[in-house]
């Protein structure tokens, strides 16, 4: 495992405006009413495609405590062929997809997509969401954040 250079926590302790900030516009979309699990859906995909273990991890979790069924988790990562995904959830996580492999831009046809699935402003928020976690993602992926680990289940929450 590579050597952290940084932690989380030492984000907000050295740089605190700008973990606010990159902390709000990460907010913004489920406040502007997106679905909270479609937004963790487009999270998990591009941690995935940037390499970020620990916002990975995060999103994993947070996935989980929301309720994000155990199917789309597995298979987001080969979301195209997994038939666990709607019409929204495809469009949201091929937008998702070309804006965190931005060098060949958004195609006409995802645009399409996304617009037909999608009002204005939601689009504009789940542009939002997916610059955030690509925010996040080069800050983690950069300092080699260490990723939390999995809460540990009591006898009570087991049984």
């Amino acid at each position: 495992m590579p050597n952290v250079r940084s932690e989380y926590e030492d984000f907000r302790k050295i740089a605190p405006d700008a973990y606010e900030l990159v902390l709000a516009l990460g907010q913004v979309a489920a406040k502007a009413g997106l679905d909270k699990q479609l937004i963790e859906l487009v999270k998990l995909r591009a941690s995935q495609i940037n390499g970020c273990a620990f916002c990975l991890q995060h999103h994993i979790l947070l996935s989980e405590r929301i309720g994000v069924p155990a199917d789309k988790l597995n298979l987001v990562a080969v979301w195209r062929e997994a038939p666990v995904f709607s019409v929204r959830e495809r469009a949201a996580l091929a937008w998702a997809e070309a804006l965190t492999l931005l060098p060949d831009g958004v195609s006409d046809e995802v645009y399409a997509e996304a617009s037909r699935e999608f009002s204005e402003a939601e689009l504009m928020y789940l542009t939002s969401a997916v610059a955030s976690i690509n925010v996040w993602n080069r800050f983690g992926a950069a300092y080699r954040w260490t990723p939390a680990k999995r809460p540990v289940a009591t006898n009570a929450a087991a049984s």
